[in-house]
């Protein structure tokens, strides 16, 4: 693109001009990095065809020049460097630009969508140096102090902005609740269908226990093979605050259907279109906060989630309580469950009053073209007409950096080829198939019976479930607050051996004779093992999955990671009946005791942190083969062995070294030999 065609794409509306040098970071050979500097016009490192081609083909050697695939028979092997390049230009797209550069660019953007120029022409050069306002000459003094404002006083925003987060908390409690409140409900109608197993239907006595896992799992089968992957769809459709209100009116419409069914199977349709209630909106609910929420709250917004979803998981126990006792009436038998399942409906109400109520997404607005109204919601949500303009010419420059970087690409195909990211997929499928397998779900489901199977009455085990809602919310916090402070390995290295003794140790707890105390230590078995999950593996798979693929594979990343959680809650969900029955509490727990130390193994072995790393460190983290990887920690379980047992004072090698953007792993694939790097 020359020079004049740049600036008709900037008087068209664009206004966003690239320099033509960009810095490419070969893959780690031995390493030794290998940087070139590429001739593009735009992001992506986009060519030409055979310009294209000689850069996919190219690797490094040995001694740091860059050869020809043709010596390794691998032209995919170059891509981590094109996503590393990628990720160092969507962390700062506007730095390889001069301050004038920027102000031009962000005021012929404003100019040609009928916005503020001068707001825009400072935004721009706040948006470059987010730190360097202090000494930009073109900043009033009422501008400097409320960016200081900003950063001093970061939960200071518009009312509009916290309208928002309650409303998303709320979506949070909906889809907890839609979890939970199955639990009360099958103490009753299993045996009104017939499938209960102590006294099934003749027609169903072979599979009742089946049946039953079926009609608890069915949400969570249609969120793992349609209801996720409706995210995409209706988000481009509707825009974010409709995919909300259309999920939060299905979840309403079929609480309501299930309350009203009299079969089995009837239910099971029902529960399986909860699904597309379920699915797209804990997938919507979080990119929607995140996109109107100032980054500096971002993460704290984000980890909120959990926080409400646990809430809502409590909620459907309280609901539980509430209709136990309810009697059945003329016409209408098994009231009190119809009731439970229905009332999780109720606060999807208060989502679909809500959302009308929010700006859309600016970020949404867009991509659609409609940068005016994407101005004015931004305005709403931040309250400063200069913090509007920053935020939304930045979010403009990154949907431009995405556009070029993915076009032509297939992203799907490049999760699973390109090592990079098949690495950030393998650590973020443990964790969301480690929370699963983990058992808590199998509890959260099944409480009421798991209580009742240790000895006490109904209407007991559905308080004791209550207390277990009660703790998954109240230890949901203190996981938000250390996630950040101790990182993602050091929390599940932790809690993952505390769970498996917890599960072993409340599994044999049932053989206990003793009535009173079996039950007493059953509960405590859970609560405790609920307290280490809710610290542990409970905030860190979403935010796990968030952060480690790069931006332009982000979305399609958590989708993925969404259909696989929901597959294995739906693995889970199905097969618990069956296993309690066959194995009896004793086995099921074990089950589950034993999966907590498997899990332990992997994410010692195959889960790198996360946390603390910019875009590019983490390009960096995971450009380590994941062998290298396995090999440090067993070096590391050596020198802990060292130093704490035998007291050596060897000091302990980093796997990472970080110099001027440099980046070798202090092990070797090659000799698994722990090498000090200067």
């Amino acid at each position: 693109m020359s020079d004049d065609e740049r600036e008709t794409h900037a008087a068209r509306g664009h206004g966003y001009r690239h320099r033509s040098t960009y810095p490419l970071t070969a893959a780690m050979t031995d390493g030794k990095p290998v940087t070139r500097h590429v001739e593009a016009s735009t992001p992506g490192i986009s060519l030409g065809p055979s310009g294209e081609q000689n850069l996919t083909s190219a690797r490094p050697s040995g001694d740091g020049t860059v050869i020809g695939s043709e010596h390794f028979g691998r032209k995919e092997a170059h891509k981590p460097a094109l996503n590393s390049n990628a990720n160092a230009r969507l962390a700062n797209p506007l730095g390889d630009l001069s301050d004038e550069e920027v102000m031009e660019n962000a005021a012929a953007f404003a100019a040609a969508n009928n916005l503020p120029v001068e707001a825009f022409r400072k935004g721009g050069l706040v948006a470059k140096r987010p730190n360097g306002f202090e000494k930009m000459a073109i900043l009033s003094e009422q501008d400097k102090e409320k960016l200081r404002h900003e950063i001093s006083h970061k939960y200071d925003q518009p009312w509009v902005l916290y309208n928002l987060v309650i409303a998303c908390s709320v979506a949070a409690a909906v889809q907890g609740m839609d979890e939970s409140v199955i639990s009360g409900g099958q103490i009753f109608f299993p045996a009104q269908f017939g499938i209960d197993a102590a006294n099934p239907d003749p027609r169903w006595a072979n599979n009742a226990e089946w049946l039953m896992g079926l009609v608890n799992g069915a949400p969570y089968l249609c969120c793992a093979v349609a209801g996720c992957w409706m995210t995409e769809p209706l988000n481009k459709w509707l825009g974010r605050r409709g995919a909300i209100f259309v999920t939060a009116f299905i979840s309403f419409a079929t609480c309501i259907w299930s309350a009203c069914t009299n079969s089995w199977w009837h239910l099971f349709i029902a529960r399986f279109f909860l699904g597309f209630g379920i699915g797209p909106k804990s997938a919507t609910v979080p990119i929607f906060a995140a996109e109107c929420t100032p980054a500096k709250i971002r993460g704290s917004l984000v980890m909120q989630w959990q926080v409400w979803t646990a809430f809502g998981i409590m909620l459907g126990y309280v609901a539980d309580l509430i209709f136990y006792h309810v009697g059945d009436r003329a016409g209408i038998t098994g009231l009190n469950w119809r009731l439970m399942l229905g009332s999780a409906g109720i606060p999807a109400l208060f989502v679909m009053a809500q959302i009308w109520f929010l700006p859309k997404s600016p970020r949404w607005l867009m991509s659609k073209g409609k940068y005016e109204k994407a101005y004015r919601s931004m305005l709403r949500l931040r309250g400063h007409e200069l913090l509007a303009a920053r935020d939304l010419y930045y979010i403009f420059v990154l949907l431009e950096e995405e556009a070029a970087m993915v076009r032509g690409r297939n992203k799907f195909f490049e999760i699973f080829t390109i090592p990079r990211n098949r690495r950030a997929m393998i650590g973020s499928t443990i964790l969301v198939f480690g929370q699963q397998f983990c058992g808590v779900n199998a509890i959260v489901y099944y409480t009421a019976s798991i209580f009742t199977a240790s000895g006490l009455s109904q209407t007991s085990a559905l308080l004791a479930s209550f207390g277990f809602g009660l703790i998954n919310t109240i230890f949901a916090i203190p996981g938000m607050l250390t996630i950040d402070v101790f990182g993602r390995r050091p929390l599940l290295l932790v809690t993952f051996p505390i769970m498996s003794i917890l599960l072993l140790f409340t599994g044999f707890c049932f053989w206990i004779p003793g009535q009173k105390a079996r039950t007493g230590l059953v509960a405590l078995g859970i609560y405790l093992y609920d307290m280490a999950y809710s610290a542990g593996e409970g905030p860190v798979p979403f935010t796990y999955s968030a952060e480690v693929y790069p931006l332009y594979l982000r979305d399609l990343g958590m989708s993925l990671a969404t259909a696989t959680l929901w597959l294995f809650n739906f693995v889970v969900s199905f097969t618990f009946p069956k296993l309690l029955s066959t194995f009896k509490p004793q086995g099921a727990f074990a089950w589950y005791g034993a999966w907590c130390a498997v899990l332990f193994v992997l994410i010692l072995f195959f889960l790198p942190e996360s946390k603390g790393f910019t875009l590019e460190e983490l390009d960096q983290v995971f450009s380590v083969p994941t062998g290298v990887h396995a090999k440090y920690q067993l070096y590391n379980i050596k020198w802990h062995f060292k130093h704490y047992i035998l007291r050596s004072k060897e000091p302990l090698k980093p796997l990472y070294n970080f110099d001027d953007d440099e980046f070798t792993p202090a092990i070797t694939e090659k000799t698994g030999q722990v090498e000090h790097i200067a």
